[in-house]
């Protein structure tokens, strides 16, 4: 009989600070002092955002800046390369950059951009099309495998610049 009661003596202590603990815990204190909100907000709801792709080109900002070239968009299969480094580059020439070359991967591509002056496309493995403006018109141009395409003002009757805008590429 002795030890029943110490058992309960035990378990009714037990459930006491078990609920003075909670008591504390949910209302920030004894006595009902609410707590600093800061401190018992859940956490799940400040997880990380999500990831989501733009498919803005990396660094276009100091390609920008270096070369005065504007690499906007693109699926990452159409990327700007040192024209020395590797062969199988399409080659685009422009009055206002010279020669700026570009590798391609994957079985198709496209990347957005701008470059005024443009007048030649030298085509590498890769089917590839073109989209250039001048002014508020609007050409699209099937550049050759392997050969140069004359493009932009050496394919217009007028001799006007144009700014190539958009290159798609397949295999």
């Amino acid at each position: 009989m002795k030890a029943r009661k110490t058992m309960l003596r035990t378990v009714g202590a037990a459930l006491g600070a078990g609920a003075l603990a909670w008591c504390a815990i949910t209302t920030g204190g004894i006595g009902g002092a609410s707590a600093d909100s800061s401190a018992m907000r859940p956490t799940a709801d400040e997880g990380p955002g999500y990831a989501i792709e733009d498919f803005g080109y990396p660094n276009a900002d100091k390609i920008l800046a270096e070369r005065g070239i504007t690499l906007k968009r693109g699926d990452g299969h159409i990327l700007l390369a040192d024209c020395a480094s590797a062969t199988d580059l399409m080659e685009v020439w422009s009055r206002a950059n010279e020669k700026i070359c570009f590798r391609v991967t994957g079985k198709t591509g496209y990347l957005t951009l701008e470059i005024p002056a443009v007048f030649a496309v030298k085509g590498n493995s890769y089917s590839a099309k073109v989209d250039m403006t001048t002014g508020a018109e609007e050409k699209s141009f099937d550049v050759n495998k392997n050969a140069w395409t004359p493009v932009g003002e050496s394919a217009d009757e007028q001799g006007r610049d144009f700014m190539l805008l958009e290159i798609r590429t397949a295999k």
